[in-house]
């Protein structure tokens, strides 16, 4: 048997260089898929979509709510051909009841455990309408080692700069932030790997640059220590969303490698302040993740947070605006309150405003959203903020011995960091 496993494009944002990391969804799906199902994969946002390309099931990996119009194009065109079409991703989960218009067969919820049961239907023309395993969680120790194998390596390497490889730590998260749609799709609860089985997993990465993409390492300090001292011997380069603001686990963080992190900064107080030099004082770049739009917000109050971001030298910093993704609490506040503009899914893109801001007009925000990106990068242009992490990282793997050639940007080093919106 045959999957077609495809994961379509989207829009990308003006503001930041066109880069394409290699996607973790599919890699982290196909490993839940017996080896004997031969998986043909391809990413739409680094290679053209052969529908002549002969298999028995189509699968669409979803995980951006902007990337939704596009699969279900393909799903129709498919479909049209006479191939049955299952989705699966965070933002099918998202979308469940608008892509069931578009699909033979919807899968909400972890494969792991789980998928060999739709091979099985398949195979016997017994394919369900939905697979329901929303917040049915699989045991962590059924997470195997992602199947990178899927993927065309040369399509992610950008002008000689080695590309990150995404891996994951554990899943869920116990915090309830308000722009987020974790807990409706991986819950509340902290669900962490097997230490050993994360290790594992690491050591048959051959790219020596990892990007943690768990919601948050600062769940469980216990966990977050033993992890860190666990990977501190593979002498790996990582990246990864917030770390506990604490000095043992700081200090760890940094003898295990950690390149930089994303700091969300919500407030221009001391405590921001402190926890980013906290953090570069060990070595550790910084990526401030900024929301803008908030109904605090106006436009003297973003003015004067880019003057706070350069004040505390920040390395990077990436510009969102506000958006009310499906199944977020912010969405549920700003339906109540009537100020969604309109569900046109593929402008959801953390890129442009689509409600009303509380003091602001729509236009003022999407200007001040632009001026956020040019006033903190007026002195220096992100690719060479970039470079100089990336000057960082290589003189740290000259020093232990970890260095390879045509590991670094020949020419201007590009921005390896997220699209702007939350995975």
């Amino acid at each position: 048997m045959k999957i077609k496993l495809v994961y379509p494009r989207w829009p990308k944002l003006k503001n930041q260089p066109e880069f394409n990391l290699p996607p973790h969804g599919p890699v982290v799906f196909a490993a839940a898929v017996s080896d004997d199902v031969e998986i043909s994969f391809c990413d739409e946002n680094v290679e053209q979509l052969d529908f002549n390309e002969d298999a028995d099931l189509i699968a669409i990996s979803v995980m951006l709510t902007c990337q939704m119009p596009r699969a279900w194009e393909i799903a129709d065109e498919y479909r049209a051909c006479g191939k049955k079409v299952i989705f699966g991703g965070i933002a099918t989960m998202l979308h469940a009841y608008e892509t069931a218009l578009h699909a033979d067969s919807v899968f909400l919820g972890e494969a792991e455990g789980r998928f060999n049961t739709v091979i099985n239907d398949f195979k016997n023309g017994t394919l369900k309408k939905l697979y329901d395993f929303h917040l049915d969680f699989p045991e962590t120790s059924l997470i195997g080692t992602a199947r990178r194998s899927i993927l065309n390596r040369e399509l992610y390497n950008f002008r000689g700069v080695q590309m990150v490889d995404l891996i994951h730590a554990s899943r869920g998260c116990r915090f309830n932030c308000f722009p987020c749609c974790t807990p409706y799709l991986g819950g509340r609860k902290f669900r962490p790997r097997p230490i050993d089985a994360v290790i594992r997993e690491i050591e048959s990465i051959e790219n020596n640059r990892l990007f943690f993409v768990d919601n948050s390492l600062a769940q469980n300090d216990e966990w977050e220590k033993t992890l860190f001292k666990a990977i501190a011997p593979l002498k790996k380069k990582w990246i990864s969303h917030p770390i506990k603001d604490d000095d043992e686990i700081l200090d760890l963080a940094a003898e295990a490698g950690c390149w930089y992190v994303y700091q969300a900064i919500v407030d221009t107080s001391d405590h921001i302040r402190k926890r980013v030099k906290r953090l570069k004082d060990r070595g550790i770049g910084v990526e401030g993740t900024i929301i803008l739009g908030t109904d605090d917000h106006d436009e003297d109050y973003i003015k004067r947070l880019i003057d706070f971001l350069l004040e505390i030298d920040l390395d990077l910093a990436e510009f969102t605006i506000l958006t009310p993704f499906p199944h977020t609490p912010i969405r549920s506040q700003l339906e109540k309150e009537n100020r969604i503009l309109h569900n046109d899914w593929a402008r959801y893109t953390a890129g442009e405003v689509v409600f009303k801001p509380a003091k602001m007009s729509v236009d003022s925000l999407q200007k001040m959203y632009e001026y956020a990106w040019e006033a903190f990068y007026a002195g220096l242009c992100k690719e060479i903020q970039m470079a100089r992490l990336y000057i960082k990282v290589i003189e740290k793997e000259k020093r232990d011995g970890t260095y390879k050639k045509g590991s670094h940007a020949s020419g201007r080093t590009r921005k390896l960091s997220r699209s702007g919106v939350v995975i």
